[in-house]
């Protein structure tokens, strides 16, 4: 099944969670790593793959968002009391909001630099800011501290998915319901 239904993720959403979870904690570490390095030519690539994998991660999420209005995700079982359902509503409202804003506070901040911001090698985007030193430091402060959240958050998500026995982890892996598992509230 490819779309979700009241009682599963589908395919589409596991594949895109998944990926996106993987490109998240794979850029979480390669960023702190090139954020200590000097830029030069010999590593001036590493900073290129970094950039294209964000816009891959920008792109995905966009992707997610209008995904989830087309094949709305199944609600949270009926078991989670309501404070967990508001807490995890919230964490996601978040893990959107720096999915989205991380990238996005990098790709101005390296637009600021002058630098033609190039992924895949080849393809250069838009510039999206001003040349301006001010705007260039104040970015990559955003960006930075953006990313730090962003760490909180997404290990908040983990602790919250391994914490809930109703069986949104074993949807999200598998797509199956448990057999004891109560019907989601919505």
């Amino acid at each position: 099944m490819i779309g979700n239904d009241p009682d599963r993720f589908g395919l589409l959403t596991r594949l895109i969670h998944w990926i996106t979870a993987l490109l998240v904690i794979g850029m979480l570490g390669f960023g702190t790593y090139i954020a200590r390095m000097q830029v030069d030519m010999s590593n001036f690539h590493l900073f290129g793959w970094h950039k294209t994998v964000g816009i891959v991660l920008l792109a995905l999420i966009v992707l997610r968002i209008l995904w989830h209005r087309l094949s709305p995700p199944p609600q949270p079982m009926a078991t989670v009391p309501g404070w967990q359902r508001r807490l995890a509503k919230g964490a996601h409202i978040a893990l959107y909001g720096l999915l989205l804003a991380v990238p996005l506070t990098g790709w101005i901040a390296s637009a600021a630099t002058g630098i033609d911001v190039v992924i895949l090698g080849t393809v250069t985007l838009p510039r999206i800011a001003p040349v301006s030193q001010a705007w260039e430091n104040g970015f990559f402060a955003a960006h930075g501290a953006l990313t730090k959240l962003l760490a909180a958050v997404v290990l908040l998500h983990i602790a919250g998915a391994l914490h809930r026995s109703d069986g949104t982890l074993r949807r999200m892996v598998s797509g199956k319901t448990g057999p004891n598992e109560k019907r989601p509230l919505g």
